[in-house]
């Protein structure tokens, strides 16, 4: 198999070739057909998240097809399509996997992060957290949906019923969830960064009814906003945008440190809320309301040996939608 592969926080990913690796009990083999490029890959590979397994093979948005079962696994077959997310495995005890909250497990398994992951021709997954997927669809067009889209939708439901709803930074994310928001009749302003004309070009062609800057004020009271933009200054900025009563859900892994702001902001029983990891059941919830709505991914191809390439335009912000290596 080949793979792109980490050694060093800071360092260009290597291309590095070993031995298809034999999928143990409880998983599968797969060939990978597509595998987005999230920014978490990035908050990886720049070092802001700490203790990654070395050497390790980042991408957690993976689609492919089944090649190898493990001992015990029912319910797959060869040929089959599936699609693994940031969430690989957990424990299945803790305090948190006992009361449906996996997302929170105390011992859990990341795909690209603590596991091996897609940015290769090859990866093995644990059985029972892949989600079949559509057979005829392209893959490239379904690897973001695997944790934009997840990721997304969860923040959504922690932001409630919320009729206007702010998205900070238009990302792979925001793309997907604006499509879900107009699908629900809900009002989405977006914010971008500051002179990002062709971001809030394309958040308008999406359905948003208004697109700025983050530092401007919202065309109306907003009842929620969602940050993907990991800047913490921005948290004073949402607080400001949303009514009383209103949340500010904080969507990524990884922020930078959120500044001081006056109690008034705060006050008048406004939230603040993180996001952490997904539960399977927001991955069947999502992936089948994506399907049966239409929502439509903007991809953008790049060989799997262009992997730096597509993580240097994710961090330098040159895309509008939501990089994906392919094989």
């Amino acid at each position: 198999m080949r793979a792109m592969a980490m050694f060093d926080a800071g360092q260009l990913l290597q291309p590095i070739a070993r031995p298809i690796p034999v999928p143990g009990r409880g998983e599968v083999l797969l060939e990978v057909e597509a595998c987005g490029v999230c920014r978490t890959d990035l908050h990886i590979v720049d070092g802001d998240l700490r203790r990654p397994h070395m050497p390790i093979i980042p991408g957690h948005e993976i689609v492919g097809r089944i090649t190898a079962l493990g001992a015990g696994v029912v319910g797959l077959s060869l040929g089959q399509r599936v699609g693994v997310p940031w969430l690989g495995r957990t424990c299945g005890h803790c305090p948190y996997c006992a009361s449906i909250r996996e997302n929170l497990c105390d011992d859990p398994t990341f795909t690209g992060y603590t596991r091996d992951g897609g940015f290769a021709t090859h990866t093995v997954a644990d059985a029972s957290f892949v989600f079949p997927l559509d057979d005829k669809a392209p893959a490239s067009a379904l690897a973001p949906l695997l944790c934009a889209g997840l990721i997304g939708w969860r923040s959504l439901k922690l932001a409630g019923d919320a009729p206007a709803i702010g998205l900070y930074g238009f990302g792979a994310a925001a793309h997907i969830l604006t499509q879900i928001c107009v699908h629900q009749d809900r009002r989405v302003h977006a914010f971008t960064r500051e002179g990002d004309g062709a971001a809030q070009a394309f958040a308008l062609s999406l359905g948003a009814v208004s697109a700025q800057s983050s530092a401007s004020m919202s065309p109306e009271p907003l009842d929620a906003a969602i940050l993907f933009a990991p800047i913490g200054g921005l948290v004073p900025i949402a607080l400001r945008a949303v009514r009383k009563g209103g949340r500010v859900v904080c969507g990524g892994i990884h922020m930078t440190d959120i500044p001081s702001f006056p109690y008034r902001l705060l006050w008048g029983e406004r939230q603040v809320l993180s996001v952490t990891n997904l539960t399977r059941g927001d991955g069947v919830e999502c992936l089948a309301l994506a399907s049966r709505i239409g929502v439509r991914t903007n991809s953008i191809p790049y060989r799997l040996e262009k992997a730096n390439d597509a993580l240097a335009d994710l961090r330098d912000g040159r895309l509008h939608g939501a990089a994906v290596l392919v094989p």
